[in-house]
């Protein structure tokens, strides 16, 4: 019965057709299979391929994925960089048929040709040498080599070459397969090179933000402190915590300053500018800027803080100095022109004394229009000394010279309106090196603020109170001048404020608000220091502070300096 069914199935061919069935079917699983691992190969190596993963890392872990498919050997990757197309890397790097860095020949190299034909190549390695690294890839024992140029979006971005020292048969599948491998290469390097320019275009940026010395805030659109450079922080002298998340409201309250123009600059939508004053007489400009999306939507703002507290400082200082030197030109010219009728009244005087005696009712009044001719003639001559437009030098000065040249001028002006002055000046005071006329200038703002604020008092004693003394500080001499008055005093919360430019208490007519700004200016370029203490109601005392002058300098001995006044 077994012998007919074989004989049966031998003549209408079911053995023959069932083994054809089972050989189709295992090729076609191992087609399936082979696609497979094409699939996961490119997947693997796209899901390995990191931005920052070194060239030659990715080669090694393509190549090993490769091998496992095609018999390659070496595997080597040219990138176009500043249109040259130069070796990146390749593995096994002892392989190597060019260095890394070498810029390929566009006419004689087989990468820059296939890179220009923008097709797969697979070239069989000739002899003699057609191309430059043809004699390269026979000493390494090559045979045939791939050729995949790199694409993305249209953009050539170099090659991909591998190489095999064995020749071998690949079919149109193949060469699709690994055409599809260098697209995704080409994608996964175009990122990779994407990202590395938006991230040095950040480092860039940030390095910019950093490098700038004012001060830059970012806020986002709930008016909130995103982002602030070093600056920020070293001039609030505040954490990063303290700062971070804050709004400009929060921020500049707890510093009880003026509102941030950001509040200005978000409900305007344009730029929005304030001078801001902080603690410690500090000034700043400060500009908010709009920061606008492509359609013209807000949804930020830049705050731009500048420290202007020296500029105004200076630009206070070129102000009074321009007023001064109007002044003492005008006084320079009546002073001469009141010197001619002086010598008159001086000269006819002394001829008249000769014809009088000095005990008659006409001599005595001759006496005292010639003793008050003479103080006029010394006034003068001081108002001309004062007024002097010299350069300034440095040289060992008197700080009670200076106090008496002031005193000259304005002595008999305090006297008058009643005000009682006490002078105090210490004997053999050790000299300070400086400018005498321009610590001349500090004691006539110090003496003339004292008479103005005692002059405002009405039930207290008129008085002020000029001491000079040397003291020792940090074992060295300095020579101090204290002028001490009667007047209505200082408010605390006003003592900070007392030596900003154009701080003034009294009316427009009557002060400016430079003269304490300038004469601080002044002591600090003479290495000294104005103190102020002061009790509301009851008086003030300024005290000017100046080291004194080595003991090696003798009077007389001048010194060039440029001071900031």
């Amino acid at each position: 019965m077994q012998e007919k069914e074989d004989m049966i199935q031998r003549l209408t061919g079911v053995k023959s057709s069932k083994r054809n069935y089972y050989h189709e079917l295992k090729k076609n699983v191992r087609k399936i299979e082979k696609q497979n691992m094409q699939l996961d190969l490119i997947n693997q190596v796209v899901k390995s391929f990191n931005i920052d993963m070194p060239f030659d890392d990715m080669l090694q872990h393509v190549l090993h994925r490769l091998r496992q498919m095609f018999p390659f050997d070496h595997l080597s990757l040219c990138t176009v960089e500043n249109n040259s197309l130069v070796v990146n890397g390749c593995y096994p790097p002892e392989l190597a048929v060019l260095t890394p860095g070498t810029v390929l020949d566009p006419d004689r190299s087989l990468y820059t040709d296939a890179l220009r034909r923008r097709e797969t190549v697979l070239y069989h390695i000739a002899s003699p040498s057609v191309y430059i690294e043809d004699d390269m890839l026979q000493q390494l024992g090559m045979t045939q080599m791939f050729l995949l140029p790199l694409i993305s979006r249209h953009r050539p971005l170099g090659v991909l070459s591998l190489c095999s020292t064995s020749a071998a048969s690949y079919t149109g599948a193949d060469l699709a397969f690994l055409q599809q491998l260098a697209d995704q290469l080409a994608v996964c390097i175009e990122n990779s090179r994407l990202y590395n320019e938006v991230l040095r275009s950040k480092n860039d940026w940030e390095n910019t933000f950093s490098a700038v010395t004012d001060m830059l805030f970012y806020f986002d659109s709930s008016q909130r402190i995103t982002r602030f450079n070093p600056a920020v922080t070293a001039f609030f002298a505040m954490h990063t915590d303290q700062i971070q998340g804050r709004t400009c409201t929060e921020l500049f309250e707890a510093l009880h300053t003026d509102p941030c123009p950001v509040t200005e600059c978000f409900a305007t939508e344009h730029t929005a500018y304030a001078r801001m004053t902080f603690s410690g007489g500090r000034l700043c400009d400060a500009f908010a800027y709009p920061v606008l999306d492509d359609t013209g939507q807000m949804y930020g703002a830049i705050l731009y803080m500048k420290d202007v507290t020296k500029k105004v400082h200076i630009e206070a200082q070129l102000i009074q100095s321009g007023k001064l030197a109007a002044i003492g030109e005008m006084a320079a010219g009546v002073a001469h022109e009141l010197n001619n009728p002086l010598t008159a009244i001086l000269g006819n005087t002394q001829l008249l004394l000769r014809e009088f005696a000095t005990d008659t009712p006409e001599g005595k009044l001759l006496h005292d229009i010639l003793e008050c001719g003479k103080r006029c003639q010394n006034i003068i001559q001081n108002l001309l000394t004062f007024s002097r437009q010299d350069a300034y030098t440095f040289e060992p000065c008197s700080l009670n010279e200076a106090v008496e040249q002031v005193l000259s001028l304005i002595r008999y002006q305090i006297e008058q309106s009643d005000i009682e002055l006490h002078i105090n000046l210490a004997d053999d005071l050790p000299l300070f090196e400086g400018s005498l006329q321009q610590i001349e200038q500090i004691v006539l703002n110090l003496l003339l603020n004292a008479k103005d604020a005692v002059f405002d008092t009405i039930d207290s004693i008129r008085r002020i109170v000029l001491r000079t003394e040397a003291v020792q500080h940090d074992g060295q001499t300095i020579v101090c001048l204290h002028i001490e008055d009667t007047g209505c005093g200082i408010a605390p919360d006003r003592l900070e404020e007392i030596f900003h430019p154009f701080f003034t208490t009294k009316e427009a007519r009557r002060g400016t608000g430079l003269g304490l700004s300038v004469s601080l200016g002044i002591a600090r370029a003479h290495n000294g220091r104005i103190e102020v203490t002061s009790n509301p109601g009851a008086g003030s005392r300024f005290t000017l502070l100046l080291p004194a002058a080595p003991l090696s300098m003798e009077k007389g001995e001048t010194y060039e300096s440029i001071t900031d006044c």
